[in-house]
């Protein structure tokens, strides 16, 4: 089986940016991934995959990669005739988009491909077309089919179902129940969700891509405005923009580079997709399936990871996460996480980065970002939240939704 290799990363600050356009975000980014692959142009790009949710809402429904990189091409730094797939899974979609790449170079197909993840979410006084570009992650020919499988899971989580009623979107009410059931039957605790993402917090806090950049103690997050019990705000990813992305190269592509992009490369061990389904509340999830596969892939187990990327849409995502991929039993992520295992020195350090509750979800850019994390943290360049002696590290980013599970998970394994 061939070798992949990721040679450049990319990622934009994450925020509100409703003055910086799709083609403003795409060509930040694309123009930083070549920069840090060492490249001075695209010329030796052979595919590109641009993943992208919303784009739709503001009017662009097809050929969205196309359409964002026509000055690139136009200006000679994406090259001429290269093919572009436009890609979308809800959250997985930069995910997905990496995982085409890494096909690409797989298979022999290409030599070098691109994975580039594009999101606007924010729109200044329209929140209805906010909620639009949301509501595309669940099934919206057949309603009734989510309608009445979340009121019987509200009634066993004892959470009634009632949607948005505290102005999260409906997926929070779904993360929601999920931890009322697992506080109900493992013991979980509202203050270990909110330790959870007091660490996260204070992880953005030393990120200066982050979205949020403030620190939070457990008692101001438990504090925050109530969003669907038991989750406060500051446990739940806000809205915004950004973009990031991912060169990756066949080790013949890899020999011809410099010693200085060589030594930066980083393996991909496993890049693995699973897809969700209706399942029961005390039914593993589809993240669990990837990893196992990805781990088996790569022959490892869940203690060779050094250090994680995880999908915490919520806070309470850390804690189911930390179970389905094996770094505690199930049951015990909220003890897990609560120790502090998974902080900065911990057993397993989770979201360095300050996760998406801090570091924020333009939702098409998300699996990408998770990415840039990773390579930074396995170069040794994250600074005051580097892991001594990073070697291998896993990103878990899940999309859409088919009742509790994720409608697609993917797993990435990078290795320094």
């Amino acid at each position: 089986m061939a070798d992949v290799y990721v040679i450049g990363v990319a990622c934009t600050a994450f925020g509100k940016k409703p003055d910086t356009s799709f083609k403003d975000l795409t060509r930040q980014a694309y123009l930083e991934v070549l920069a840090d692959a060492g490249l001075d142009s695209g010329e030796r790009i052979e595919q590109g995959w641009f993943g992208n949710c919303g784009m739709g809402t503001f009017g662009q429904r097809n050929i969205r990669g196309q359409v964002c990189f026509t000055p690139l091409v136009r200006e000679q730094l994406f090259p001429q005739h290269v093919p572009i797939i436009n890609v979308e899974g809800g959250c997985a979609t930069a995910s997905m988009a990496l995982h085409g790449a890494y096909k690409d170079i797989l298979s022999g197909e290409a030599d070098m491909s691109l994975a580039i993840g594009v999101e606007k979410t924010f729109v200044p006084g329209d929140p209805g077309k906010t909620l639009e570009i949301f509501e595309g992650g669940i099934d919206q020919l057949d309603p009734h089919e989510w309608m009445d499988y979340y009121c019987q899971a509200g009634e066993a989580s004892g959470i009634p179902f009632a949607p948005n009623a505290g102005g999260g979107t409906l997926f929070m009410d779904t993360y929601a129940m999920q931890a009322a059931y697992h506080m109900n039957t493992f013991g979980t605790t509202r203050g270990q969700i909110a330790f959870a993402a007091s660490k996260n917090h204070a992880m953005g806090a030393r990120n200066p891509k982050a979205q949020y950049r403030f620190e939070l103690t457990p008692a101001e997050v438990l504090a925050d405005r109530a969003i669907s019990w038991p989750l406060t705000r500051a446990m739940c990813a806000p809205v915004g923009d950004g973009a990031a992305a991912a060169l990756l190269c066949s080790a013949a592509a890899l020999r011809e580079m410099p010693a200085a992009v060589r030594e930066r490369a980083l393996r991909v061990l496993a890049c693995v997709l699973s897809g969700g389904k209706y399942r029961r509340l005390d039914e593993p999830g589809l993240s669990q399936v990837a990893a196992r596969r990805a781990y088996a892939k790569a022959g490892l187990q869940p203690t060779d990871i050094d250090l994680a990327e995880v999908h915490d849409a919520t806070s309470f995502g850390e804690i189911y996460q930390a179970e389905m991929l094996g770094f505690c039993q199930i049951g015990s992520g909220g003890a897990f996480v609560g120790s502090g295992a998974t902080t900065l020195g911990g057993v397993i350090p989770i979201n360095l980065s300050g996760g998406l509750v801090s570091k924020g979800h333009p939702v098409g850019a998300t699996g990408l970002s998770m990415v840039y994390e990773l390579a930074g943290q396995l170069r040794g360049e994250c600074g005051e939240r580097q892991v001594a002696g990073a070697h291998t590290a896993l990103a878990e980013n899940g999309g859409g939704v088919i009742g509790f599970d994720e409608a697609a998970c993917a797993i990435t394994l990078l290795q320094r």
